[in-house]
């Protein structure tokens, strides 16, 4: 008999909103049995009906629903559901490169994927999700005919869901990294050992925009592959790339080489410090990136995540020449926009310097933000001038 689930009394409000996490604690009883990652069923305290998800006992979310009406699940709806996600990009998005299906916001919680070209990267964060890669991995073969399609299983959020961390091939061949051309420019993306599913897609419009405050000699922190180096690089005299990363700034070399440009340096280095160090050299910059990994991963986290951004946001603002520009951005949607932008003005308040906001930009929009659940709101880009 499978699982019913019956929520204490009020708990049904937020999910009537829209939003899809059913908590353990929120749950008054459950009734039936079955396995673990099959169909719930989802009630409120007099009966009513929610919706379905998938159950895991291991995980704090218990369910995270995706239908709420008669919709049976399986392949059909798979099919259904991805070629709808991937048809609203295609309005949005001129090339290949780009995010098809982004969890909760495309009604398939737990299942992000991202297309590099022919070359697909999946990552299945729920214990349910994952149990049916195989068949997801059919579905974007009938939809799409990929060259390889490939599982990126090392996300920590797994373990949580009592799943191992393991990356592996799903179909066809996939290459050690994907060629992808994004703003005109091409990027080897390392989809097997590069962070997430091999590259930030979600900065895409970010760093297209960075090009007109890109000129003169430009410092790029915690810089990844080179996204945005690779971008100012167009219009820059220079560019110092930093990561703590040898592996990130080889990344990094290969894609200055694969476009031509010798206007870029990497520096391996903790930002944090390479800042303190340009600042007691009295090295400038016309213009300073700041697109660091999230500083708080819980809400437990938020303070000392402030602290951070502030320490971050204040050495880098006394880099930047009268008149120049900062960049700075956070992708932990702990740090909402309010608290980011109080960071930084604090930040600001104590560098001695005039700032300006300029550009206030969010996640590029095959990443799309789902209004009833805030969690998927995350990324924000603050183009700032300090005078």
């Amino acid at each position: 008999m499978p699982y019913t689930l019956y929520l204490k009394k009020g708990e049904e409000k937020r999910l009537l909103g829209g939003h899809s996490w059913v908590y353990a604690n929120e749950v008054q009883r459950i009734e039936g049995k079955d396995k673990n990652g099959s169909l719930a069923e989802v009630r409120s305290s007099d009966g009513r009906f929610i919706g379905k998800g998938y159950i895991n006992h291991l995980s704090k979310i218990l369910v995270r629903i995706f239908i709420r009406g008669n919709e049976e699940d399986g392949k059909a709806l798979y099919l259904k559901r991805i070629a709808a996600a991937d048809a609203a990009r295609k309005k949005l998005i001129a090339d290949e490169c780009y995010r098809m299906v982004f969890a909760e916001a495309d009604d398939l919680p737990a299942l992000i994927i991202d297309r590099y070209g022919d070359i697909f990267v999946m990552e299945c964060l729920s214990f349910g999700v994952d149990l049916r890669k195989d068949m997801i991995a059919e579905c974007l073969c009938e939809l799409f005919s990929p060259k390889g399609i490939y599982m990126r299983g090392d996300a920590a959020v797994r373990q949580k869901e009592g799943l191992p961390l393991e990356n592996k091939t799903l179909f066809g061949d996939v290459p050690d990294k994907a060629i992808i051309e994004e703003n005109g420019i091409k990027m080897a993306v390392d989809v097997k050992r590069g962070q997430k599913t091999g590259y930030f897609l979600d900065q895409k419009e970010n760093r297209f925009a960075c090009r007109r405050y890109a000129g003169g000699e430009v410092l790029d922190c915690f810089c990844n592959s080179g996204g945005f180096s690779l971008n100012a690089a167009t219009r820059a005299q220079s560019v110092t790339a930093v990561d703590i990363s040898e592996f990130a700034l080889q990344n990094v070399r290969e894609n200055a080489a694969l476009n031509g440009f010798s206007n870029i340096d990497t520096l391996c280095a903790d930002a944090f410090e390479a800042l303190r160090t340009f600042r007691k050299e009295g090295k400038t910059f016309d213009f300073v990136i700041l697109d660091p990994p999230a500083f708080c991963k819980s809400a437990a986290e938020v303070k000392d995540a402030a602290r951070g951004y502030r320490d971050v946001n204040l050495n880098a603002m006394k880099l930047v020449k009268a008149g120049g520009y900062l960049l700075t951005c956070s992708c932990s949607h702990y740090m909402t926009l309010p608290l980011f932008e109080r960071a930084v003005a604090e930040a600001a308040r104590a560098s001695g310097r005039r700032v300006k906001c300029l550009e206030v930009k969010v996640q590029a929009p095959d990443h799309p933000a789902l209004i009833a659940a805030e969690e998927t709101n995350y990324l924000k880009a603050l183009f700032l001038q300090i005078n």
